[in-house]
């Protein structure tokens, strides 16, 4: 799937190069599926495969390299990351462990990889991509003598997914091997608050890089679209990104005057083990004489993607979970389209840095439901919303201050070091 903290680092990645970086991107587990340009390098570490089998069976964990080469070639990590079981966070609780032992653990040997190519690169800075990856520190310090920063991008959503023992396991683990990192970067204030309790890390030791995009990738070249007026959620199909939320509130929403041509679109990845949840959403609209009125693009390409938003009135993705991050607001608000979102994680400050919408009470379809009939009984006001949402992303949640502000502390850490 299109993955929003991959898309998150590569824009990273790509705006530190256009500063004048040099930048090692490295892929882990799998190729990365981006719908922008990709600056990563082309060789995968901690292959899914090697990881998993390594896992599994002592065998693996002795195998010369011109072996594991063959299960880290993209053809074969492609196919296994279609896989749902191999990354559901219910089955993979003995393998989450065994990665934050990092040394410790089974994956000794592509820890040794990893450190050996960032030596012979001799880096300035490391940047691990999530606190997954913080058994990987004790290592790699070892081998480059540099600060390392980990990334904090959601990964809770994870950790909390796993059975015990595991959860409890992992958590002592990620608690303790925290500690071997120099700092960490989060995505929003209040992610950065929470992972300061959650990884018992001091808070001043978290800072905090708003996400960005590149906003003149979008913007529709014609006026918001009200009649139908619809509704849109552009995201992963699965329960805590909340779509059956938006279905109920869309069902109060019919039901108010004005909104007998209404519709409701959805797009975005549909993994193997959310098809059920689908297709009882897809049964309730019909149950509701609603199925007309819905419908699903599936996952969509980047060009896929802004013909999707220019059909828009609207948009929400009324997560159940406090998302970290919020990059489809950014890409909506910066296409013109005035977003409805729930009253919290991120959310509440990219609505106040942005002025491009409203906030509604978490997980009450009704709220939802009217905040989205006032915006189809005020156009006027929603065209502010959005264009004053649009203006806010193009001025300050942009790729390159995200790279400029990440460079920062990136050099903090540089000079703390020295």
């Amino acid at each position: 799937m299109y993955c929003g903290s991959c898309l998150r680092d590569n824009a990273v990645a790509s705006a530190l190069k256009s500063l004048g970086h040099e930048v090692f991107f490295i892929p882990l587990y799998t190729p990365l599926k981006l719908d922008t340009e990709s600056v990563a390098e082309d060789t995968v570490f901690y292959g899914g495969i090697n990881v998993y089998l390594q896992q599994k069976s002592g065998v693996f964990r002795k195998t010369p390299r011109a072996l594991d080469w063959i299960f880290d070639t993209k053809p074969v990590l492609s196919l296994s990351s279609k896989l749902a079981g191999m990354t559901k966070a219910a089955d993979l609780g003995e393998l989450t462990v065994s990665m934050l032992k990092g040394e410790g653990g089974h994956q000794r040997k592509e820890l040794e990889r990893l450190a050996e190519y960032l030596r012979d690169i001799k880096p300035e800075i490391i940047n691990l991509p999530n606190s997954m990856f913080v058994g990987t520190a004790r290592e790699i310090r070892k081998s480059t003598h540099v600060p390392i920063i980990c990334s904090l991008t959601g990964e809770d959503l994870f950790l909390e997914g796993m059975i015990e023992p595991y959860k409890t396991q992992a958590l002592a683990l990620l608690r303790d091997r925290a500690k071997d990192v120099d700092g960490f970067v989060a995505t929003s204030r209040y992610y950065a608050d929470f992972m300061s309790d959650y990884l018992q890390v001091p808070r001043e030791k978290i800072d905090v890089v708003p996400i960005g995009i590149n906003p003149d990738a979008f913007g529709r070249q014609f006026a918001r679209p009200t009649n139908p007026f619809t509704i849109g959620y552009l995201a992963r199909i699965a329960p805590e990104k909340g779509l059956h939320v938006l279905c109920e509130a869309f069902k109060i929403f019919k039901e108010l005057p004005g909104t007998e041509s209404a519709r409701l679109r959805a797009a975005g990845y549909l993994g193997p083990s959310d098809r059920a949840y689908f297709e009882k959403i897809r049964a309730q609209m019909k149950s509701w004489g609603l199925a007309d009125s819905f419908d699903y693009a599936g996952e969509v390409s980047f060009e896929e993607k802004l013909r999707f938003l220019d059909t828009l009135s609207v948009f929400s993705v009324p997560t159940v979970y406090h998302e970290p991050k919020g990059l489809f607001v950014l890409e909506a608000l910066a296409h013109g389209i005035p977003v409805v979102q729930p009253n919290h994680g991120a959310f509440p400050e990219l609505i106040e840095g942005t002025g491009g919408g409203f906030l509604f009470e978490p997980e009450d379809p009704e709220d939802l439901a009217n905040k989205l009939h006032q915006l189809m009984c005020d156009p006027e006001a929603a065209d502010r919303f959005a264009l004053r949402g649009q203006e806010s992303v193009r001025r300050k949640f942009t790729a390159i201050e995200m790279g400029r502000t990440t460079l920062s502390i990136y050099e903090n850490h540089r000079s703390m070091a020295s």
